[in-house]
């Protein structure tokens, strides 16, 4: 190989490590972005209807920090299983429970109606809200949240794939932190707590 030939070769490898260095460095930033980014990427505007019939926007929730998760009521296992957690969590908050909000948004508008949501959450805490609304309404809230969902048929009929976090939202609407499914209790108290604080 001609000296000249070396040199081009060592151009080309010194150019490679500075485009990868270059791009791991883009990477490390953007992954390190300021909460307030992200915060000002999650939730926004929305009127569904709760499982009492009545009409809920997030006008009505401000002043309040809340929580948002989205499911459905023929969920086998990972809605009923964080409702449950919830409930519990919410019995051991104590007075702090009381300071907040908890909706649970079906995105299941086929079967999930305000009856249907009502029967179903009366198995848990009884502040936990239900809403529901026509397909537009709750693709506009859930992508609003990034809450992603999908319709997926079975043998039996269908079911959903969904987002399985909980949105937590402070009092003047925007994004606080999030809680992982089945994520420790302990941290999901600590959360709550600090979120009611805020």
């Amino acid at each position: 190989m001609t000296r000249i030939s070396k040199l081009a070769w060592a151009a080309v490898a010194a150019l490679v490590l500075v485009v990868a260095a270059t791009g791991i460095y883009r990477w490390i930033a953007s992954a390190s972005r300021p909460l307030e980014q992200l915060a000002a990427k999650v939730g926004g505007p929305f009127e569904l209807t709760t499982h009492e019939g009545k009409r809920l926007s997030s006008r009505d929730l401000e002043g309040k920090p809340f929580a948002v998760f989205f499911g459905f009521t023929h969920c086998p296992d990972v809605c009923p299983t964080a409702l449950l957690e919830l409930s519990n969590i919410l019995q051991k908050l104590g007075p702090d429970a009381d300071k907040m909000r908890y909706l649970f948004i079906s995105v299941d508008h086929e079967q999930d109606t305000p009856a249907h949501l009502k029967t179903y959450l009366s198995s848990f805490d009884s502040r936990i809200t239900g809403l529901t609304g026509t397909a537009q309404e709750i693709a506009d809230v859930a992508r609003a949240y990034r809450a992603y969902y999908a319709k997926v048929p079975t043998k039996e009929g269908f079911t959903y794939n969904h987002t399985a976090l909980t949105y937590l939202m402070g009092r003047d609407g925007r994004y606080v932190d999030h809680i992982g499914y089945q994520e420790a209790e302990d941290r999901q108290i600590a959360k709550l707590r600090r979120l009611v604080a805020q």
